[in-house]
């Protein structure tokens, strides 16, 4: 007679053994091999087998301590026993009429279904006599909710972690190195992946364009936008193309979008050696020329993109003097809270650029993360958060 307590204190670390291990090739084998040793005695489980979906059949791929009677090795797929374990996820067959097996000997078996993005298994489970009806449903269901469970999360996991890695390949691999200017940048999402972006392209050595982007929401469909307005930004702002009306067609490109989300709010600009910004701001936070004891805000031309089929925009223009900061942020910094609710604020931001614009754009930047982090509580960041800073250098000052 096994120890109740000691069974379900058991059971127990078997759910966490399969929400901790890292599944691979075996992994589900591994799972149900142990099922079978440690608590077959207490759940009547005299043998178990194992078939993968092949497509038009079941096929058995492995027995676990089998008592040595015949085996079906082949269940069609359109079988109506299996169709029933595949619908509700776990089945007992205790009826001589309504069986797993083709021969012509019945003994009531247990089974349940184990999927994964990839495969679909069912495991099957003879049962010996004294097994208990609840007692067994409970305890293969947990089993196999844990497996799927682990098998799926894994999966996403693994996607996103890809899509991670493909949305910072997208992010520029180093900062322009443009007479006359320095730069800096730094990206922080609020999940694996986010929904934030940031963009320098080099035309020549007199030109160069600096863009920033947020689109709605966060995680995976947000990353899907973002990756569609990089590759469209540097596909349509060569030097040749307008861009307004390389806006124009990012604009139709996302509102017919499916899979990513609908709207991204974003600033692109190009910058001369000689200090003159031409700028398009669709619907982002303006970004800010810091001269001095001077501000200049680069307000919204038109609209945010995907919002509507088309879109009016237009350019404006603004000046960078010698020694001035242009800081293009997205709204994860001014929205950031503390514990009184209140957010840290546009004037907070430009009081703490304009106090510090003689420093560097690394330091900058990072004192901007530092102080918006402090402000917060030092608590996790509840918003995708970028922020670019451009300095214009005095004569004779380094690159």
């Amino acid at each position: 007679m096994v120890d109740p307590k000691k069974f379900y204190r058991d059971f127990d670390n078997l759910l966490q053994k399969i929400s901790t291990t890292q599944p691979g090739e075996g992994f589900v084998c591994s799972i149900l091999s142990e099922v079978r040793v440690n608590f077959g005695e207490r759940l009547s489980i005299k043998g178990m087998r194992l078939y993968e979906d092949r497509g038009d059949e079941f096929v058995l791929i492995n027995k676990f301590s089998y008592n040595g009677s015949v085996a079906t090795k082949r269940i069609p797929a359109d079988s109506a026993a299996l169709l029933e374990v595949l619908k509700h996820g776990s089945y007992v067959y205790d009826d001589a009429a309504f069986s797993m097996s083709q021969h012509d000997h019945y003994d009531p078996v247990a089974a349940i279904t184990i999927r994964s993005p990839e495969n679909t298994w069912v495991a099957v489970l003879d049962l010996d006599a004294g097994w208990q009806r609840e007692e067994l449903i409970f305890s293969l269901n947990a089993i196999r909710s844990a497996l799927n469970y682990r098998l799926f999360s894994e999966a996403v996991k693994t996607e996103y972690e890809q899509a991670e890695q493909i949305q910072r390949s997208l992010l520029p691999r180093r900062l322009p190195n443009i007479a006359g200017y320095q730069f800096a940048a730094r990206y922080q999402p609020t999940e694996i992946v986010g929904g934030d972006m940031y963009d320098f392209l080099e035309f020549d050595d007199e030109v160069f364009g600096v863009c920033i982007g947020d689109a709605s929401g966060h995680g995976l469909p947000a990353a899907l936008l973002v990756r569609d307005c990089v590759t469209g930004l540097r596909m349509g702002l060569e030097r040749q193309f307008k861009m307004v009306h390389s806006f124009h067609k990012l604009n139709s490109v996302i509102y017919r979008s499916t899979y990513s989300s609908r709207f991204i709010s974003l600033f692109y600009g190009e910058l001369e050696r000689d200090g003159h910004i031409i700028f398009i701001n669709a619907g982002h936070p303006a970004p800010f020329i810091v001269s001095g004891d001077k501000i200049r805000d680069l307000k919204a031309t038109g609209l945010i993109l995907g919002a509507v089929p088309e879109i009016k925009l237009s350019r404006s223009f603004a000046q960078m003097q010698p020694g001035s900061v242009l800081v293009l942020f997205t709204d994860g910094v001014i929205e950031r809270e503390n514990h009184e609710e209140e957010s840290f604020k546009i004037d907070c931001l430009k009081q703490l650029v304009m106090e510090n614009q003689e420093k560097t754009p690394d330091e900058i930047v990072n004192l901007i993360y530092d102080t918006a982090f402090e402000f917060g509580h030092q608590s996790k960041w509840e918003d995708d958060t970028t922020v670019v800073v451009v300095k214009r250098l005095r004569d004779g000052e380094g690159r």
